[in-house]
């Protein structure tokens, strides 16, 4: 058994983040997106993974990531040279997937659920495919499933607009080799890719047995600013434990779940979790809110903020008005005139430097 996840695209949803940098390595509780997805595989057993990559990040990805000997993995990488759909990237690893079964897994989605009972699922009853299903509220944004009452798929269709049920596809499904064969014999959607919905129609089509399962846990695909949030307060409310490794001073007041890393210092600051702090920080005069992730290297001096993500770097100064629901890209430097405004929110790509007036 191998998986293939993949990371590739353009992030147009995440800019400008995504300008610089890929989407999948954006941090949700200071880890990369992309590390959840490798974890929730090798937990289920699957060691041998394929990881598609983009001309444009792909070196960031693998540079980060490594040989997935961290994980106790074994990593190849997988160049895609356009994002020409789920089904393509497919085809352009198979090389790598021979003729194995395989997962695969969108590494900009995160799931609650083990892979392992699904595992065994498609496994035990030899299925061709096994897809992952949610109910959703605005089904026409997704690939849409009409399943019947055993859970056998009787229809796909790529964002509908009239979808023929609530139950969206989950961006994790499980593939026996025939599945290159169904790909082979897909043609491009009309906005030129080639759809994996439309592969499973395919194997549908041809006899070949595919069903599916609903997630009874949360499952967040985390593309947008706010999805990237909720993914955070997510994971910080289920997995937080407090560990105060850093030098935190006797004025300082540690309230709930908070975590600080090695080497950081905070300073006549309150840290309401749950709050992660990385490593190489500097805190002083701060109030840091519930549900924020604040990544390696991050100074704030006089700043006020909750239910934020700070990447690598960043510096705000001077921002005692409350920051909340923001994202703060890498190196980014925020800093304050006299003049102050009431509230403040924000989305800001690596590197930039603001100065609020």
């Amino acid at each position: 058994m191998k998986a293939l996840i993949l990371s590739g695209g353009k992030g147009t949803r995440l800019r400008p983040l995504t300008y610089t940098g890929a989407k999948q390595l954006v941090p949700v509780a200071n880890q990369p997106i992309l590390w959840y997805a490798i974890q929730s595989i090798v937990a289920a057993g699957v060691t041998d993974i394929g990881i598609v990559i983009s001309p444009e990040t792909g070196e960031e990805v693998r540079t980060k990531t490594g040989d997935g000997k961290r994980f106790g993995a074994n990593i190849t990488y997988i160049r895609q040279e356009q994002p020409a759909g789920l089904a393509h990237a497919v085809k352009v690893s198979r090389e790598f997937l021979q003729d194995s079964p395989f997962i695969l897994y969108l590494g900009d989605n995160l799931i609650q659920n083990d892979l392992d009972w699904l595992l065994h699922k498609f496994q035990q009853q030899n299925l061709d495919a096994l897809i992952l299903l949610r109910q959703v509220p605005n089904p026409s944004a997704f690939g849409v499933a009409l399943v019947d009452e055993q859970g056998r798929v009787l229809q796909l269709l790529e964002k509908p607009a009239t979808p023929p049920s609530n139950l969206a596809l989950v961006g994790v499904y499980f593939f026996a080799p025939t599945i290159h064969q169904a790909i082979a014999s897909i043609q491009p959607s009309a906005r030129g890719e080639l759809e994996i919905t439309d592969a499973i129609q395919a194997l549908i089509h041809q006899g070949q047995t595919v069903e599916a399962c609903q997630l009874e846990g949360w499952w967040l695909d985390t593309g947008k600013k706010d999805d990237l949030l909720e993914a955070n307060r997510i994971i910080l409310d289920t997995c937080l434990t407090t560990s105060i490794d850093g030098e935190v001073d006797a004025k300082t007041q540690i309230l709930g779940r908070v975590q600080v890393d090695r080497g950081t210092r905070v300073i006549n600051s309150t840290l309401r979790g749950p709050v992660i702090v990385g490593r190489n920080c500097h805190l002083e005069n701060c109030f840091i809110g519930p549900y924020t992730s604040i990544a390696d290297g991050v100074t704030l001096i006089d700043a006020d903020l909750e239910h934020s993500v700070l990447l690598e770097g960043s510096r705000l100064v001077g921002i005692q008005q409350r920051i909340v629901d923001s994202v703060i890209g890498q190196r980014a430097h925020l800093w304050h005139a006299p003049r102050r405004p009431k509230a403040l929110r924000f989305m800001i790509g690596d590197d930039s430097q603001i100065e609020l007036i």
